[in-house]
């Protein structure tokens, strides 16, 4: 039986979204073919080793400290360690997905799964992913970048080089927090202040009249699947934090979305293709915008660590492939123990 180490929580704004995640994964493995210990990171960055995931994390729980190089952890105060086989991050957002936690584990010697820490680093800022797809022939929206230290753009000038409507977007955060839908100087300002609390380097993204499609990736290069499409319809403007994520949300998934078949198979092959070029191994759930009017298609962003709670679009697209959510669990940790 194979040890399994189950990261969640995490010090990102996305830290009740790692958890409820964590809950589904928990409940998804299979306790005759894997040893399960828990570590939980709370909103201040410390590892607690817990032997479940509860509504009171960390309550009498003891830190968990890294032996690196050693491939194991020590529980503080005793002499009791967990060695695993495999790390299973369920982490979203800064320092769980941005190559952190997989620098970590790089310097433990311990297996990851999902994407490496580069790969993950390059992924996890928007802008680099932009830049990367364009030497790559693959189309992202007309976009700008804002620094924390820019002065405030003009909005008039902004409207005539990217759009009359735009899209405030921090380049390294997940689900759509802090992001914005603005069309005039009031609402640019309101915006970029807000993104900046999220991220120092923010995009300023040309909104384009599209629909919201995705694509699961799966596997280690060469041996990348990608699964159907899926689309988004989200109940506002946009998919924001509340349409994804609040109970009384009435957006809707649509598996598989109902596109021409010329251009599904454009999605998939874009989607094994960033995958590939940005050095992706495991999984990603992968994000296109197309466009109503023009049938064009636009990158939107690259997850490596997709969602895996009741709603969420990765493991619904991989069952409507054929592959159940234990099987990809499972599926997802032999991937790691074969790249190692």
């Amino acid at each position: 039986m194979k040890t399994v180490l189950l990261l969640f929580g995490g010090e990102s704004s996305e830290h009740d979204v790692s958890t409820a995640s964590a809950k589904n994964v928990s409940q998804a493995l299979d306790l005759k073919k894997f040893i399960v210990a828990y570590a939980y990171i709370d909103p201040k960055g410390e590892w607690w080793s817990v032997t479940a995931i509860s509504e009171r994390q960390g309550e009498g729980a003891r830190r968990l400290l890294p032996l690196f190089g050693k491939g194991a952890f020590l529980i503080e105060g005793t002499d009791e360690m967990i060695i695993p086989d495999v790390i299973l991050p369920i982490l979203h957002g800064r320092n769980g997905e941005d190559g952190a936690v997989q620098a970590v584990a790089q310097l433990l010697h311990i297996p990851i799964v999902g994407c490496d820490m580069t790969s993950s680093a390059a992924a996890m800022n928007k802008y680099i992913t932009k830049q990367i797809a364009m030497v790559n022939n693959i189309n992202v929206a007309t976009f700008g970048v804002h620094y924390a230290t820019d002065a405030m753009p003009d909005f008039d000038v902004l409207a005539k080089n990217i759009g009359e409507t735009i899209f405030i977007k921090p380049a390294n955060a997940g689900s759509s927090i802090g992001v914005h839908k603005v069309a005039s100087q009031t609402e640019l300002d309101a915006a970029l202040q807000d993104a900046h609390q999220h991220d120092d380097i923010v995009l300023m993204e040309k909104a384009v009249n599209a629909r919201e499609l995705e694509v699961g990736v799966l596997g280690n290069y060469p041996n990348i699947e990608v699964s159907v499409v899926g689309e988004i319809k989200p109940d506002g403007d946009f998919y924001s934090y509340d349409s994804k994520y609040d109970q009384a949300s009435a957006s809707q998934v649509m598996i598989p979305a109902e596109i021409a078949s010329e251009i599904s198979d454009q999605l998939r092959q874009q989607a094994a293709q960033i995958f590939h070029v940005l050095g992706g191994s495991g999984m990603a759930r992968v994000d296109f915008f197309l466009d109503k009017d023009t049938q064009e298609i636009f990158l939107n962003e690259v997850n490596t660590i997709p969602g895996f709670t009741d709603i969420s679009m990765y493991p619904k697209l991989w069952e409507q492939s054929g592959v159940a959510y234990p099987a990809l669990i499972e599926k997802l940790i032999e991937l790691a123990i074969v790249k190692k």
